[in-house]
């Protein structure tokens, strides 16, 4: 089998504990690079995981020519800069959610991949699970009807030392969670938002500590959702929602964004309860695969531009609605 040389932009602790042990489980890919701002940390990780080489300083890596992809779980701020310059030196790239700060940061990326020739696709792990791609089936089916409202939410545990709680790094419960739910209610919702409201809870550095949002869209589904970093010190403590009504019927879930394992949710319907259960395999994985697929086979990415563009557009609204910029520092 054919396999992508990878390369892992930085050393944080998604890639550590979620992407890189999906990449070793992932046919089509081969560990084959890593870099860190310090050659000890890209050391470590090479140790750690067994990529073939180490770079100190992210140019290092995009400049040998074996690297075919790369993967970037830098901090949010950080992701226009490094996303470019890896697509302009003709490498494929996966991001991590979100992929830009605004729409305009995401249309410009876009641009500079296709103008390049390569593949740019945002890292949403969770929606390649076979679990969102069951309820997605449902709902198209017919079980539950059409749908009128979708209701979301993603609680975690406060922060004491991340970037999620510095503004300047592109941090806040909504670009950390909000993307989540956001995508998660566009996934179910082919239409455009024409209505939305946001308020937000500020901490003193000027970030989202919880934000609630509504949204309705031109084909009259409505949709709400609540996030936040509010939660005790316990580093397990979240709270996840998810409830879809219908015409017929509604589905609900409370199965935690981006899980694996024997996962399910129940259908109510007028003739009665049903419970679905999907067994779900590690989401990396299945979406380093996939885009592995898109590279080698020429397979379309399943997070697609016009999506995360879509969803950056959105996100935008949101902020302007919960007076991101009026809490500026």
């Amino acid at each position: 089998m054919q396999r992508v040389k990878w390369g892992v932009l930085g050393t944080a602790n998604i890639a550590r504990g979620c992407t890189i042990p999906g990449m070793k489980l992932t046919e089509n890919c081969e560990l084959y690079a890593v870099a860190g701002r310090s050659l000890e940390k890209a050391e470590a990780f090479q140790k750690e995981f067994g990529f073939q080489k180490a770079y100190e300083g992210y140019e290092a890596l995009l400049e040998d020519p074996e690297v075919q992809a790369v993967y970037i779980p830098l901090p949010n701020d950080l992701h226009l800069k490094w996303v470019k310059a890896a697509l302009q030196k003709g490498k494929h790239v996966l991001c991590e959610k979100p992929l830009a700060l605004n729409a305009k940061e995401a249309k410009e990326m876009y641009q500079t991949a296709e103008e390049n020739g390569v593949i740019l696709m945002e890292a949403y792990a969770y929606l390649h699970s076979p679990y969102v791609e069951a309820l997605k089936k449902d709902i198209a089916d017919g079980i539950i009807g059409d749908i009128d409202y979708i209701d979301t939410a993603f609680v975690t545990q406060g922060y004491k030392e991340d970037f999620r709680l510095h503004r300047e790094q592109g941090g806040g419960a909504m670009y950390d969670l909000g993307c989540y739910c956001t995508t998660m209610i566009l996934s179910l919702t082919d239409s455009e938002p024409d209505f939305v409201r946001a308020d937000a809870e500020f901490s003193e550095l000027g970030v989202d500590l919880m934000t609630a949002g509504l949204i309705r869209f031109k084909n009259g589904v409505r949709a709400s959702f609540n996030v936040g970093m509010i939660l005790g010190e316990n580093s397990n403590s979240r709270f996840d929602r998810l409830y879809i009504h219908g015409s017929k019927g509604s589905i609900r879930s409370e199965v935690e964004y981006n899980q694996e394992g024997e996962l399910s949710y129940r259908i109510f319907t007028r003739e009665g309860v049903t419970d679905r259960k999907v067994s779900v395999s590690q989401n990396y994985s299945l979406e380093l695969g996939q885009l592995g697929r898109c590279i080698l086979e020429g397979e379309k990415p399943h997070i697609s531009a016009d999506f995360s563009i879509k969803n950056a557009e959105l996100i935008d609204k949101v902020l302007e609605e919960m007076g991101w910029n009026e809490h500026s520092l």
